[in-house]
């Protein structure tokens, strides 16, 4: 089974970002940094969540995030499908901070649970075809809106979304252009896919 092993963040200033991501979401081998001055305007296309199993949590971690320099593009809040709220860390990758339960069952930390790149895409649909080509497993599919594959033991986890939707929920426009400034490591190969998400061959080591 096709696995992600990290996802590759392209920054101007890796150390400063290595800064944040240590200091703000305890971030080790799933995100990975490496300079480039790549333009990029607007909206990159995608997302990175961090779920976790409650409320307070998702509190903690939007302070700890804002209080390292992030900007909050989505307050946290209750929706009809759980709790959570949106940043934009300094070096511009958009984060989620997400809980499917609304109450919280324990004591509350900056922990989360699980990494998910969600990848906004112009044709849901075709772009699955393309990713079933290459190896991954369709986990759960609601047409042409939404896709979450199966990746196995792996650090993160992948999914796609509607461009246009999933800038919806970040908060921002749609609108971007240039790189997508990201680059997905794991052990489907080195390619393309029809969106311009650029994948290289990664070892599966890294772990949460």
């Amino acid at each position: 089974m096709t696995s992600l092993a990290c996802v590759i963040l392209e920054v101007d200033d890796p150390a400063a970002a290595e800064r944040f991501y240590g200091t703000a979401f305890g971030l080790g081998g799933q995100v990975r940094l490496r300079a480039s001055q790549a333009p990029s305007t607007g909206f990159r296309g995608f997302t990175l969540s961090l779920v976790t199993s409650q409320p307070g949590n998702v509190d903690a971690l939007v302070d700890a995030a804002v209080a390292a320099g992030a900007t909050v593009l989505k307050p946290a809040a209750r929706s009809l499908w759980g709790y959570g709220g949106v940043v934009r860390a300094p070096d511009g990758t958009i984060w989620q901070l997400a809980s499917s339960s609304k109450r919280d069952s324990g004591p509350a930390g900056p922990e989360f649970d699980e990494i998910v790149l969600l990848l906004g895409v112009e044709d849901v649909r075709a772009t699955k075809r393309f990713y079933v080509e290459h190896g991954l497993a369709v986990a759960k599919s609601f047409g042409g809106k939404y896709v979450e594959f199966e990746t196995g033991p792996g650090p993160v986890k992948l999914s796609l979304y509607k461009r246009r939707g999933l800038a919806k929920v970040a908060g921002v426009s749609p609108d971007g252009t240039g790189s997508h400034r990201l680059v997905i490591g794991g052990d489907a190969g080195a390619f393309t896919d029809p969106d311009g998400f650029v994948w290289e061959a990664v070892p599966q080591t890294a772990s949460l």
